[in-house]
């Protein structure tokens, strides 16, 4: 899929190195297709690296999509140039009023607070509510797969007695949704957080569909009895060396913290680690293009 972003974006350079084919606004505006619209709240710290995560992700298709990136008015992220935010950013007054084919809410370093005391909770309980009558379908992802469940849902996250990290294996639990189609029965991915959401409280929930768990790292895809809404406990998106980034910077930073499970081959942590994910992760985000934002959009986008 040819994947529409702006001509200067610094994951442009890193996706053409890797032979994503990426189109520019330029070449973009000759071409008589609609591309689907997919707005991203970036909720992450290193706001430029989740971007190169989630472009690559979402070009794994025949379809043409265009991004935008979306940050909080109430938090002014400190990990991310003020430069690259003015350039390709927006605040949610300025797209409040317009409607997207699909929207993503990443994750966020904050899982060991209580939601109500996240800086900008109530500017995102705000943006969660404007998204079911704005959006197509939304895609949460970890953090912001639990905060979307605790806010549309009532479902409460618990403190892990210690950090869930590495590399798990996960089965499918309902082959009937397309969201799952092509999956193999056991599949790996990525997972890096404190706090969980547990199944037994899903399954109290009857709007709430589970489609995917591991025995040991819980549940993982969970999906709206609508299909409007999707949660991804996980990290599917990260490429490989990510995990080795957040393993580094903590034990540089003194933090008790384990190996990363499954990651470092005879795990150890000199050698390089070898995806085993990345094909599962393409396929999530092509069937959630396809299924859940393509074949259920207007083909005429309102604004």
């Amino acid at each position: 899929m040819p994947i529409k972003i702006p001509d200067t974006l610094p994951a442009r350079q890193v996706l053409e190195g890797e032979h994503v084919f990426v189109m520019d606004e330029s070449r973009a505006l000759i071409q008589d297709i609609r591309p689907l619209k997919i707005l991203v709240l970036n909720l992450m710290p290193l706001k430029i690296a989740t971007e190169t995560h989630l472009l690559r992700v979402l070009s794994n298709s025949p379809l043409q999509v265009e991004v935008e990136f979306l940050m909080t008015r109430s938090h002014i992220p400190r990990n991310t140039p003020r430069e690259h935010l003015v350039s390709f950013y927006k605040t949610f007054d300025e797209v409040k009023e317009k409607k997207y084919d699909g929207m993503i809410i990443t994750g966020a370093p904050v899982e060991k607070l209580d939601f109500e005391q996240v800086t900008y909770w109530e500017e995102l309980c705000e943006i969660m509510d404007w998204s079911y009558q704005q959006v197509t379908n939304t895609f949460h992802i970890c953090w912001g797969a639990q905060a979307g469940l605790y806010h549309h849902y009532g479902l409460p996250k618990y403190e892990l007695k210690e950090k869930l990290f590495g590399i798990f294996p996960h089965v499918v639990k309902n082959r009937q949704e397309p969201l799952m189609r092509g999956f193999d029965d056991i599949f790996y991915a990525p997972h890096s957080r404190y706090t969980e959401v547990r199944t037994e409280d899903i399954e109290k929930i009857g709007n709430l569909m589970l489609l995917s768990d591991s025995s040991m790292a819980g549940a993982y895809i969970v999906m709206s009895a609508d299909r409007r809404q999707i949660f991804v406990t996980g990290h599917s998106e990260y490429d490989s060396l990510t995990l080795k980034e957040e393993y580094d910077r903590d034990v540089n930073k003194g933090l008790s913290i384990k190996v990363p499970f499954n990651y470092f081959p005879d795990n150890d942590p000199s050698r390089k680690p070898v995806s085993v994910w990345r094909s599962h992760a393409n396929l999530l985000y092509s069937n959630w293009l396809n299924y859940y934002v393509y074949q259920q959009t207007p083909f005429v986008l309102e604004n």
